[in-house]
């Protein structure tokens, strides 16, 4: 049985990692504005700062900041990945453990977050979102990836247009080895 042990600090700032089930599929980017929708219901029900986020066709990474006396980042991950469930059509094959449950078979179970100690850890984990599209060979340029905090830090002015990262890809970001 496993030992996972989740850090609950009310306030805090966490880096996220979420999976689709089936790694091959698409889903997140073909349904982007459902899964905005989702993310902006849930921020309306149980507020949160999306610091940074990044999502690609499989997989997503965000960095949250909490309110003060608040750590639930649980129940956030959960309706918002209800929501999105529930504005895609059920194709999905569904195991009968799924089934049993009365689950959908879109996302994994579970999350992978990580606690942000301080601003260098912040840092690199924003700088990680930034050039996760590059990493996948998803694109050639931060830049030309439509579904990234990044054009949102660049209107801000906090990073400029050209920014293409000098990120050391070192360190558990809750992705695979073999991604």
């Amino acid at each position: 049985m496993p030992n996972d042990r989740r850090a609950f600090v009310p306030g805090g700032c966490w880096f996220f990692t979420v999976n689709v089930l089936e790694r091959r599929k698409t889903l997140l980017v073909e349904h982007i504005g459902a899964l905005r929708h989702a993310i902006i219901r849930t921020q309306q029900k149980l507020p949160f700062r999306i610091d940074a986020i990044v999502v690609l066709p499989d997989h997503m990474h965000a960095i949250w900041t909490l309110p003060a006396g608040d750590a639930d980042f649980s129940s956030r991950w959960r309706l918002i990945k209800s929501g999105f469930a529930r504005a895609l059509p059920k194709l999905e094959r569904l195991g009968p453990v799924r089934i049993a449950r009365n689950e959908r078979g879109i996302w994994q179970r579970r999350f992978w977050e990580h606690l942000i100690r301080d601003e260098a850890d912040y840092a690199r984990h924003i700088e990680y979102c930034y050039i996760n599209p590059m990493k996948h060979g998803l694109v050639e340029r931060v830049r030309d990836w439509p579904h990234s905090s990044f054009h949102r830090d660049v209107r801000a002015g906090v990073v400029a247009l050209d920014w293409a990262g000098d990120v050391q890809q070192n360190g558990g970001f809750g992705e695979r080895r073999d991604a």
